[in-house]
């Protein structure tokens, strides 16, 4: 989870710092008493929650908000004030709470339980999928899952680029063969290799993560945790980790990100 902080008196700023590491120690907290720097944090790194306090100098909070709206729409923002004429424009945003000085652990632990997008992880996951840099994919416990095949592997990945559409036998062939004949020759193949995707994930009781149907499969999202997936949804952590590198190793995903580069 990454918290960012903003207050432009630096007495104020320690103090709401302090509170937020008490109240989420094993948050990555970030502080800052410019508005500017800020909002440069976010936009580069991402934010899942943003501590802003209203009366500022030059741009107030209620107007960083808008702009931090901009880069994530899903972005919980929490005014931190000791007035209350901008209340209604802060609710109008959208907001996540609001919080009265003086600032203490157990006021912003209450916004906290409360946000407008809960920040959780993914407690039915069987799988922890990652698609930026190489791709990889791991037990819940984050052990590396082994492939017997490694064109399994890549069916698995493709499966997952697919973000849970359903996907041909032939599309599948398509994107892993390219230009070679569909003919009976591969499609025996593909099965073998279908085949040995299945062996693997139900090894780890994780088979239910492939939906199967006639001549068709696809992935079960809400069954893997993924890096992509967390992307799509803005998630800051996923936002973070991309660095314009996705599946790498895979040819037919090297277009895909490339308007993120």
């Amino acid at each position: 989870m990454r918290i960012l902080c903003v207050d432009d008196e630096p007495l104020a700023l320690e103090m709401l710092e302090e509170a937020v590491r008490e109240a989420k120690p094993d948050a990555d907290v970030k502080a800052f008493r410019k508005q500017s720097e800020l909002l440069a944090e976010a936009q580069q790194n991402g934010c899942d929650i943003a501590f802003l306090d209203i009366h500022m100098r030059g741009m107030n909070g209620v107007e960083l908000a808008k702009k931090l709206k901009e880069v994530n729409p899903k972005m919980n923002i929490i005014f931190v004030t000791g007035y209350d004429e901008y209340t209604g424009d802060a609710m109008r945003l959208r907001a996540s709470g609001y919080v009265m000085k003086p600032v203490t652990k157990e006021k912003l632990e209450e916004e906290l339980r409360e946000l407008r997008f809960p920040i959780a992880p993914k407690s039915n996951a069987l799988l922890k999928v990652q698609c930026f840099g190489n791709f990889d994919v791991f037990t819940p416990d984050g052990t590396p899952v082994h492939f017997e095949r490694s064109k399994s592997k890549e069916v698995f990945a493709y499966l997952v680029h697919r973000h849970g559409s359903s996907c041909t036998v032939k599309e599948i062939a398509a994107a892993l063969f390219e230009d070679e004949p569909y003919d009976s020759k591969q499609q025996a193949y593909l099965q073998k290799i279908f085949s040995a995707m299945m062996k693997s994930l139900k090894k780890l009781g994780a088979e239910k993560v492939v939906n199967k149907s006639y001549n068709s499969m696809s992935v079960n999202v809400s069954l893997i945790d993924c890096d992509y997936y967390r992307f799509l949804e803005l998630d800051a952590g996923a936002v973070n980790a991309y660095q314009s590198e996705y599946m790498s190793q895979y040819y037919w995903a090297d277009f895909y990100f490339e308007d993120y580069s």
